[in-house]
């Protein structure tokens, strides 16, 4: 076994829209928010699609076949988790804690690389007040304007987002999210909208969102980089603590060798054909899976754009971060 191709958890959100049918995902409304294309969260758990595990959900194979990870400790949980986020609305003005604050597994802290981006479109990224009692002024005050920091972006930009960081998506907005897996979320504002279903505003939990705050605001720095791989630019996007995130862009045939306990592999863009062994893959925008450690060498042909995650390997942690992070 070498590749686990999953099937996506699909999630209706307040703010959700339609734009998760381009990537061949089957929608029961017009208001699904996230795909959650690997997971092995209990809040949404992504299956196999193919092979001798077809059928099986990824938090069963995590769990009673460790070995095919590399081997972890049984009741270790699966640390990652990727998704794809169709902002139709502003998400909820938010922060989320870090391993030492949450109630789960692990805490929150995650990244975003923008897929598209209507004009006009932005980020809530951080925040203006500089002391922890600036911050509750404000946010008792309702004086959004004043605290909410906000950035333009467009289509290929990437975003760090560390726990304890004040952000969200703004309206226009699809990002592929890659994350800790967690689903631990306080919220400080939500515009002032109404939950269709209840007709009431959803919760805010304006005091954990305080108490996990970190104030004030600094961008984290991020030595980004790119070398060419045969045919192929891999930009590494990010190394935190966390997770470690590249971006493949591929233009012909190119060869790579997978030496870490597992891989994650998200197709953004283009066809592809993945050969590893006597096995062959085709892929498409939208294709997910899991690429295990007894690949070994494997080639990528075709043009298309992936991103690739992993735990970053004690080896890399040791060495001077350029980022701040919980």
């Amino acid at each position: 076994m070498t590749v686990l191709m999953l099937q996506p958890a699909l999630h209706e959100k307040i703010w959700g829209g339609t734009k998760l049918k381009t990537f061949g995902y089957n929608l029961a409304s017009d208001h699904v928010g996230e795909a959650w294309v690997v997971s092995a969260h209990d809040n949404g758990v992504s299956t196999v699609t193919q092979g001798e595990f077809a059928g099986q959900s990824l938090a069963q194979l995590w769990s009673e076949q460790p070995a095919l990870f590399g081997g972890h400790d049984p009741k270790q949980a699966f640390p990652l988790l990727v998704k794809i986020l169709d902002a139709q609305q502003n998400l909820s003005i938010q922060v989320h804690p870090n391993d030492k604050q949450s109630s789960e597994n692990f805490g929150k802290t995650e990244s975003w690389y923008i897929l598209e981006a209507t004009p006009g479109a932005k980020l809530y990224y951080g925040h203006h007040a500089s002391t922890k009692a600036a911050l509750r002024t404000l946010v008792d005050n309702q004086d959004w304007d004043a605290l909410l920091r906000t950035i333009p972006v467009q289509a290929g930009d990437f975003f760090y987002v560390p726990a304890g960081t004040f952000h969200a998506l703004g309206a226009g907005v699809l990002a592929l999210e890659i994350q800790q897996s967690s689903d631990t979320t306080y919220r400080f504002y939500d515009f002032d909208r109404l939950d269709p279903t209840t007709h009431q505003p959803r919760p805010l939990q304006i005091e954990a969102a305080l108490a996990v705050t970190k104030t004030p605001h600094v961008d984290p720095i991020l030595n980004q980089r790119s070398r060419l791989q045969d045919q192929t630019i891999v930009t590494r996007l990010l190394t935190s603590p966390k997770f470690t995130i590249d971006k493949l862009s591929v233009r012909g045939d190119s060869h790579f060798n997978q030496h870490h306990p597992y891989e994650l592999y998200n197709v953004i863009a283009g066809e592809l054909t993945l050969t590893a062994g006597q096995a062959t893959y085709p892929l498409k925008k939208g294709d997910n899976f899991i690429m295990l450690k007894d690949t070994g060498n494997y080639t990528l042909s075709g043009r298309g754009e992936v991103i690739v995650s992993f735990v970053t390997p004690t080896s890399y942690r040791k060495q001077e971060l350029s980022y701040l992070d919980n």
